[in-house]
């Protein structure tokens, strides 16, 4: 189901029944980019410890929007049975207020949507609002001030465009004679509505029906006597409301605590905390504990199935969608009647008929699936084990399977495995650090080296010293091709790096306890020689 903001309000308190009795909630998101070109070594690198890594995501996702957030919810049922109503959410800054936000394209992010027919009128013209806590207070305290005005260039063309009606109306109208806006739509309905009243003392406005407003023409007493009455729909916490948007159900996620299921969720949980709650914070540690008090159960199917693809033949595959289709497949189960039985909510039915990847519901709605049947096959293997088969497992059952899983998000490309979100990371095994030499070819850069070995394989780099560099791959076979290709290479000598040997700092540590060791022996020798006696 497509939301955005003209049904928004009227859905959220069915969301709320059925996130209050889901099992858990599959999630994805769609971006307006990833990795802004605009800074400097944003790129991620195997090099980056998660701190690192965390800081340039931080910028990343200062620099971007989301345009489409999709939640899966899946709510059990008898006999193992799970029924999923998915949403579509489109999403864009709330424009009510004093700030206006700022973000950023990407031509690639763009591109990767509109080839899988992202529809930028429902993202544009017809996204939910949002803001985060500090968004929030800052409106709450023009409100109290006063201090009220439209932003955008389209809401002042509108206001205008209300203002001149309103006023040519009203020189004529009697006491109690009413006029409508038409054609009002999003936030403009409150803002005109904020503006007229700021404008004019005699008039008293309603929100309609289909972006209308009703405008009415009262006495100073009247008007007195509705504001702030429960016929003021222009009320602050009315106003907050609105303003606040998807954020409403957000804090409905955040209450409910139930578990979070995403894939490969790292950027994903960020863009939460940065558009939902508040800003990214600079401490790494400081926003793991936030997390962890938003979502106290996190679950990344990209951790999930990397361990389980180990103990289990599957073919090599790497898509969220084709992930599930493996898992999905007869011949991994063949004779397993005892499966969860996945089922879509009625309105959800085009799900079962095509394919959408990269559409942010289906993909939440794959995150949940694929979380079920790896969970079950870790429950099969552990009952397979025991003698304890049941036919109707639970799903804190499926959690007790997966609890070495629970809260470590996938970090792609880096110093660890894992972003553990309740307890220390977990370190990468990657193959051992190579360290290059080179000799005949004068200033040499990271990005020189990389070309070099990019036609055999591919290796991050980083400057040892002026003429050293460190390569890292996360691949056995790479390390030993290079060695063996490049062993007598006239320009470059690749060896494996030793860290007491190619350090530029034990080097330096070694060269100055040299240095020491030196004078003090001569210090020793010319100041232990024997006096001569006269």
């Amino acid at each position: 189901m497509d939301v955005g903001a003209a049904g928004f309000g009227r859905l959220l308190p069915a969301l709320r029944d059925r996130v209050r009795n889901a099992a858990f909630l599959g999630l994805d998101m769609e971006f307006t980019g990833l990795h802004s070109t605009v800074l400097q070594n944003n790129q991620p690198s195997l090099f980056d410890s998660p701190a690192e890594r965390y800081l340039k995501v931080r910028q990343s996702v200062q620099h971007f929007t989301v345009t489409q957030l999709g939640l899966a919810i899946f709510t059990k049922e008898n006999s193992n049975k799970y029924v999923v109503h998915l949403y579509n959410f489109f999403l864009f800054p709330s424009t009510l207020g004093v700030t206006d936000v700022e973000f950023t394209l990407s031509a690639s992010s763009i591109q990767f949507l509109s080839h899988y027919g992202f529809d930028f009128n429902k993202f544009l013209k017809g996204g939910i609002p949002y803001m985060n806590e500090v968004q929030e207070e800052s409106l709450s305290q023009h409100l109290s001030e006063g201090s009220w005005r439209v932003c955008s260039a389209v809401g002042r063309d509108v206001m205008k465009k209300a203002i001149d009606e309103v006023t040519r109306w009203i020189v004529a109208a009697e006491e109690g004679e009413t006029m409508t806006l038409k054609d009002l739509s999003g936030s403009h309905m409150l803002e005109v509505q904020l503006v007229l009243r700021q404008a004019l003392q005699d008039v008293w406005t309603q929100p309609l029906e289909d972006g209308e407003v009703m405008v009415k023409k009262v006495s100073p007493q009247q008007r007195r006597l509705l504001e702030n009455s429960s016929y003021d729909y222009c009320r602050k916490e009315l106003i907050l409301t609105s303003a606040r948007g998807f954020t409403n159900l957000f804090q409905i996620l955040v209450k409910a605590k139930k578990p979070l299921v995403g894939h490969n969720m790292f950027m994903d949980l960020c863009h939460l905390h940065d558009k939902f709650y508040k800003p990214l914070p600079e401490s790494y540690e400081e926003f793991k504990r936030n997390i962890h008090n938003l979502f106290p159960v996190l679950i990344d199917t990209k951790t999930v199935t990397k361990s389980i693809w180990r103990n289990h033949r599957f073919p090599r595959v790497s898509t969220l969608l084709e992930v599930y289709e493996v898992l999905c497949s007869n011949n991994l189960n063949p004779t397993d009647p005892t499966g969860p039985v996945i089922t879509l909510a009625s309105d959800c039915s085009r799900y079962a008929e095509k394919k959408s990847p990269h559409e942010a519901g289906y993909d939440a709605f794959l995150c949940g699936s694929v979380l079920l049947k790896s969970a079950h096959l870790l429950l099969r293997r552990v009952t397979k084990c025991s003698d304890t088969a049941e036919a109707d497992p639970s799903f804190s059952q499926y959690l007790t399977a997966l609890a070495e899983y629970l809260n470590k998000v996938n970090f792609i490309r880096g110093g660890a495995s894992s972003i553990n979100f309740s307890g220390e990371d977990v370190p990468s095994h990657h193959p051992p650090p190579l360290v290059v030499r080179v000799r005949g070819w004068p200033q040499m850069n990271e990005r020189q080296i990389y070309q070099e070995l990019k036609a055999l394989c591919r290796f991050d780099v980083r400057r040892l010293s002026e003429n050293q560099f460190i390569l890292l791959s996360n691949k056995f076979k790479h390390v030993r091709l290079v060695l063996r290709n490049y062993k007598h290479h006239p320009h470059l000598q690749i060896s494996v790096y030793r860290h007491w040997r190619h350090s530029p700092r034990v080097n330096c540590l070694l060269q100055v306890s040299g240095i020491v060791a030196l004078w003090s022996l001569l210090a020793f020798v010319l100041g232990g020689r024997p006096c001569c006696s006269s």
